[in-house]
Formats: structure tokens, sequence, C-alpha cells
């Protein structure tokens, strides 16, 4: 019943913090308009058009790696029945391996995709396994 409980939770995990993730990327050009004439929802658009972004602009991309990373790894840690660690980092792995995917997919600048797969991913997975941690103390 653990193993069930612990693929649950990383299912739950991914879904949850990819939902997330797209919300603050489907928003974010809201709170950060991309330049004139850039349609973030697609990679040639963007690829056309890289050399018109600032680096306010990466700000949103971040803030939904990061936060995706951050949740699915709070949520899988909360749902998993053992060893939930080592399911909230693989909530960061996996979301890593999308990040270094789309480091090939879609273009950024060196700085802005050291910063993402260095920062977003495996450390928001630490702080997400410690969330959840507190979450699960304080619901007992």
């Amino acid at each position: 019943m653990d193993i069930i409980r612990n693929i649950l939770a990383v299912f739950v995990g991914l879904g949850i913090g990819s939902a997330v993730n797209m919300a603050i990327v489907i928003y974010g050009p809201g709170l950060i308009p991309p330049p004139a004439g850039v349609d973030v929802s697609n990679a040639e658009s963007i690829r056309d058009s890289i050399h018109l972004f600032e680096a306010k602009h990466f700000v949103t991309p971040f803030v939904a790696h990061a936060a995706g990373t951050l949740v699915g790894a709070a949520v899988a840690f909360v749902i998993a029945a053992k060893r939930q660690v080592i399911i909230a980092y693989i909530i960061g792995a996996v979301f890593l391996a999308g990040g270094i995917t789309a480091s090939f997919m879609i273009p950024a600048p060196v700085w802005f995709i050291v910063v993402d797969l260095v920062f977003a991913y495996i450390p928001m997975a630490w702080i997400g396994a410690k969330l959840g941690n507190k979450i699960s103390k304080a619901k007992t």
C-alpha cells in the first residue's frame, strides 16, 4: 500500500506542480508584458525575437519553474507514505529534466539557463520537502 501511495504522490505532485507552472506562464505576461509583437506561447516567435528580451522578461519563467517545483515537491511530500524527502527530490529531478529539455528547445541567454537549472529545481525540491514536513507535522 505504501508503494501505491508513493506512486500516487509522485503523479499528484507532478500534476499540481505542472498546473502551478502553467498558470504562472499563462498569466505572467500580464504582469511583465513581453516585447511588442512577441507571442510567448509560440517557441518560434520567441526564437525570432529573443534579442528583444530584457532580464525582466525572464522573471516569470523562473518563478513558474521554481514555484511549480516547490509546490509539487511539497504536495508529494505530504501525500507520500514513506521516504518523503526522496519523493520530493524525484519531483525536482523530473522538473529539472523538463528544464534541461526546454533549454534546448526554447532559446534563452546562457545566464538565464544557468540560473534556472541551478536554482529553480533541486533547491526548490529541498525547500518543498521542508515545507511539506512542516505541513505534515501541523496536521498531526
